[in-house]
């Protein structure tokens, strides 16, 4: 049976990289999954209350600056798909393999020509000012309807669940997708387990 679930994601957290990673293998290899990939800002989590949110800041500009990956991530899922997930791997390597900001242009559309999508379709996407009302929509809604604070939060049917995960996948699709179903088969039928987390991690 096909599971249907949604994960966020923002391409600044390590452990998003991580989860999404799991994902990807796992999809790859054959994961009878039906994944939505749905953009969170931890810029916007992180605002002050009281503070303007990151896409009414009087400095629009470096609020779409500072959201340019997760907006070319968005382009890419709904007009490239057959391109998203090595977009999607790029983004997370340039900031976490590579140390790159992602706030900087060249960065986000050399990963984007890596991968083979046209770069200036996706910035003149972005430069319209879509992606980033997408961005905002998805930010929103997780947290209306979820309380969504942080990335990677697994959603499937009304539950919601954080996860961190603290390994990249290893091994073949196999590994990462077992990985994955674990927290599926949690949420499905452990709803009582509310917390979970080791005290120590072992180095």
């Amino acid at each position: 049976m096909t599971a249907s679930f949604s994960v966020t994601f923002d391409y600044l957290c390590p452990f998003a990289r991580n989860a999404h990673e799991h994902l990807l293998t796992a999809l790859e290899a054959g994961a009878p999954w039906e994944v939505t990939f749905t953009p969170f800002s931890l810029m916007q989590s992180h605002v002050e209350e009281g503070g303007a949110d990151v896409w009414d800041a009087p400095d629009h500009a470096a609020a779409v600056k500072g959201l340019l990956a997760l907006q070319a991530g968005v382009v890419v899922r709904d007009r490239y798909p057959d391109r998203f997930a090595v977009v999607h791997r790029g983004l997370f390597a340039a900031r976490h393999d590579e140390g790159k900001d992602l706030a900087d242009a060249d960065v986000v559309t050399g990963v984007l020509d890596a991968a083979g999508v046209p770069v200036a379709e996706v910035m003149a996407e972005i430069d319209g000012g879509g992606p980033l009302d997408q961005v905002r929509l998805a930010h929103e809604a997780s947290v209306k309807d979820h309380q969504v604070f942080g990335v990677p939060t697994f959603v499937m049917d009304d539950r919601a669940v954080f996860v961190r995960l603290m390994t990249r996948p290893k091994g073949n699709g196999d590994a990462a997708e077992g990985t994955v179903q674990a927290i599926l088969d949690l949420m499905a039928g452990r709803p009582e387990i509310n917390e979970f987390k080791y005290t120590s991690i072992p180095r």
